[in-house]
């Protein structure tokens, strides 16, 4: 027996109908429920439609070919209720980046794209241009993630200082911001499959800006953390939170240097990072993921470190500001009676209090000679070393000493 002799042999059976999802083939292709309810309400009106229920349900090769065409067409645009109707497909990714912070999350999505290539269909990386730096400007310095994406990852890369008359070289999914230094511009995000995200070192909304790290410090944080955030078309650090550390943060360790901190926050941020690309949290509906805004602790901004944070001023700043602005920004300066500037690279809090009435400022203990920082807080600091304006590095503190004694 043939298996279309078998098929005519074997007794009807009702063919089952799939409850409606989604028509993958557009608005116009026929719908299931509609197809059947045509077919029933034919067979009861007209014997023509009668004969054409028979061989809808028996013969279906004996159907003329633009019918069975059709029929089979149909068939295909109809998923069940336990597939989705539109999967998506791997990730076009252009990441913009430049730093070692920016370097994890790149590497992050590189291994995620090696582990799961159903994922991530391509990389590419967008960074800044190469600054001419030494004397006389003739030597050109690359961002260190050029360096690691080309010779270590080997992706295409492409170098820009302006968005202005750029354009994606090839098709993008998702834009992926991360310590890159410009705003992506909303004619830049239009042309990506679903805009884009940013990773960023802080609980936001709190410390918005180019330098949180620092500023956590500076600002004395007690927990810190990371948020991924869609990127806003016109302000920096306003987008919808997608994920964020959990409450209450991360601890910050006393002392920590911002350069310890970045590598910490780097690689949390980057785990956090592939989460969201595989959970597909970028794609709508978006959920706010933030809770740091109902928290109701403080927030700041945190602004573009300049040289002008690193100065102490003996009047006003704490021993714990000194200390800070040591650990985040590296050796901080002051200056002195005579106008010249002393940069203070190793001041130790001796955990005593003057109760003298010594106004803050420099001044030598007697039995050491050992310059001293007396502090608007009331503590006092020893000033192990330091670099007079001008003079050899590190030799700064018997400078210091005839400087004041003369005074």
């Amino acid at each position: 027996m043939t298996s279309r002799e078998r098929y005519d042999a074997e007794p009807y059976k009702e063919p089952r109908t799939w409850p409606i999802v989604t028509v993958i083939g557009g608005e116009d292709a026929p719908r299931h429920d509609d197809r059947n309810m045509a077919v029933s309400q034919g067979a009861a009106s007209s014997e023509p439609m009668a004969d054409c229920l028979l061989h809808l349900r028996t013969m279906p090769w004996r159907l003329p070919g633009s019918i069975r065409s059709l029929l089979l067409t149909s068939r295909r645009h109809y998923v069940p209720p336990s597939c989705s109707a539109s999967l998506p497909s791997p990730l076009r990714i252009l990441l913009c980046g430049s730093d070692d912070f920016s370097i994890a999350s790149l590497r992050a999505v590189v291994d995620a794209k090696r582990r799961v290539p159903q994922l991530i269909d391509s990389v590419q990386v967008l960074h800044r241009a190469a600054k001419p730096t030494g004397r006389g400007l003739k030597t050109l310095r690359e961002v260190p993630i050029k360096q690691v994406a080309v010779e270590e990852l080997s992706l295409s890369t492409h170098a820009l200082d302006t968005f202005t008359g750029w354009t994606p070289p090839a098709p993008v999914d998702l834009i992926i911001a991360v310590s890159f230094g410009l705003f992506v511009p909303p004619r830049i995000l239009a042309l990506s499959r679903y805009g884009g995200i940013n990773v960023h070192p802080s609980l936001l909304p709190d410390l918005r800006g180019p330098a949180p790290i620092e500023h956590t410090i500076l600002k004395q944080r007690k927990y810190t953390g990371v948020s991924i955030q869609t990127l806003h078309p016109q302000h920096f650090d306003q987008g919808t939170i997608l994920a964020q550390t959990p409450a209450p943060g991360i601890p910050v360790p006393p002392g920590i240097t911002s350069q310890k901190l970045e590598k910490q926050l780097a690689d949390v941020g980057a785990q956090m990072l592939v989460d969201v690309l595989e959970s597909r949290k970028f794609i709508p509906p978006i959920t706010d993921a933030g809770w740091f805004a109902q928290s109701g602790c403080p927030t700041d901004h945190a602004p573009k470190i300049t040289k002008a944070d690193r100065f102490v001023d003996f009047e006003t700043d704490t021993m714990a500001a000194v200390l800070a602005k040591h650990q985040a920004l590296g050796d901080p300066w002051c200056v002195l009676p005579n106008g010249h500037r002393l940069i203070l690279h190793d001041v130790i809090d001796t955990a005593t209090a003057d109760r003298s009435d010594r106004k803050p400022g420099l001044f030598i203990e007697p039995n050491t000679k050992q310059p001293m920082i007396q502090l608007a807080c009331g503590k006092i600091a020893t000033l192990v070393k330091s670099t007079y304006e001008g003079s050899k590095h590190g030799h700064g503190n018997a400078k210091l000493v005839r400087i004041l004694a003369d005074g």
